[in-house]
């Protein structure tokens, strides 16, 4: 099985791969079936504050809610996606939980709206949940912490919900890994070490050389004339490159889009694109129709990237943002804004629900199970034995 066969394999694939159609068509399905439930529950509440009797509404009051459009939706949850590069970062979590985290928040959103879940309340879960995914667990009591405001209730209450959105796939491919092994690959080259593909004919010395005699990026002066030079070329290129993977691929849709071996290359691209192209041509042939069709992958996954949004919004983003953040306040749906309070309500509360706490589909459920279950070790065991009273035993 190649790695390919692998990825090919993994729920990143099968799940959260999309056509830039495909992505756009989710999203506009999720802001319309979201702008109805906010709608429906004002009218509901309308409904319910009339007083009994009083029928002459004319059920054109929910048109007066004003819901957030799909564009206002991708801006507030992309700060949001901001703050959650700014957080973990605060806090000294590893590149992995940062980046786990906002894919969660990302792939969460994708079905469901900012106007149902409001992404401040959603994103220390999808943070908490990402450090256990990636095994870097804290204590949920230290982690709030380092939160204003936050109990562990505000944590744990989303978290089920979040998973769902998720479809309880955790797991996410990142580009990092990739960079890695493609760097020491071109080290390896410099030091006259390296070896191409399986069809590159070419000999150690020869890739070194051709190395040498590669353009120099924007920002050298000069061509690289020893394999110090080169080695020095090929550190500065990692750097810059990680730092994209770090912020821009992370705020745009290249996961969505991409594989994570295109993204890492992708960013090579970006910065250093004769290094990029001298990689790719130790590792498929120059008159191959697979070169050529990656390399247009590459130039619009490197496009996506340098049209990333900056991680310091500017004045007029701001007051953008300011302004879609007071339109989402009214346009919340108000049947979804307790996270806290579903939570218990779908959690067995003998105190507050008169019983087992249950939805009554589900006390049912488990009524049935029990008695199935009971059933069955009666078949196993027998009944139950009778003393001479005819007291069971």
């Amino acid at each position: 099985m190649t790695e390919d066969d692998l990825y090919r394999s993994s729920t990143q694939y099968r799940l959260w791969s999309f056509t830039p159609e495909s992505l756009a068509s989710l999203r506009a399905t999720t802001n319309i079936t979201a702008a109805d439930g906010v709608r429906a529950a004002f009218q509901s509440l309308r409904k319910d504050a009339e007083p009994k009797g009083d029928g002459d509404g004319d059920g054109s009051a929910d048109a007066e809610v004003d819901c957030l459009t799909i564009e206002e939706e991708q801006k507030i949850i992309g700060f949001y996606c901001l703050r959650t590069l700014e957080f973990v970062d605060f806090c000294e979590y590893p590149t992995n939980v940062k980046a786990t985290a906002v894919q969660y928040l990302k792939r969460f959103y994708l079905t469901n709206s900012p106007m149902t879940y409001h992404p401040k309340e959603i994103m220390p879960t999808a943070v908490y949940l990402a450090m256990k995914s990636e095994d870097n667990f804290h204590y949920v009591r230290s982690f709030a912490e380092k939160l204003d405001n936050i109990s562990t209730e505000d944590i744990l209450a989303p978290e089920f919900l979040l998973t769902q959105g998720l479809r309880f796939t955790f797991d996410v491919r990142h580009p990092f890994h990739g960079l890695e092994g493609g760097f020491m690959e071109l080290l390896a080259y410099a030091n006259g070490k390296g070896q191409g593909g399986p069809s590159i004919k070419r000999s150690s010395k020869e890739l070194r050389d051709e190395m040498l005699a590669l353009t120099p990026p924007p920002g050298m002066s000069a061509k690289a004339t020893t394999a110090k030079e080169l080695i020095t070329r090929i550190q500065g290129a990692h750097g810059k490159a990680k730092e994209v993977l770090k912020s821009a691929a992370l705020l745009t849709d290249a996961y969505f889009f991409y594989t994570p071996s295109q993204i890492w290359l992708s960013t090579v691209f970006l910065i250093d694109e004769p290094l990029a192209r001298f990689y790719l041509d130790t590792k498929v042939p120059s008159m191959s129709g697979t070169k050529a069709k990656l390399l247009r992958v590459l130039e619009q996954c490197a496009d996506m990237l340098r049209s990333s949004p900056t991680a310091q919004p500017d004045k007029e983003e701001k007051k953008e943002l300011k302004r879609i953040d007071k339109k989402l306040a009214q346009c919340r749906n108000p049947q979804k804004m307790d996270l806290v309070g579903m939570n218990k309500a779908q959690k067995r509360d003998p105190e507050q629900n008169g019983g087992d706490g249950l939805d009554e589909k589900v006390a049912k459920k488990r009524k049935l199970e029990r008695e199935k279950s009971m059933k069955e070790g009666e078949e196993l065991f027998g009944p139950a034995l009778a003393d001479k009273k005819g007291c069971n035993l």
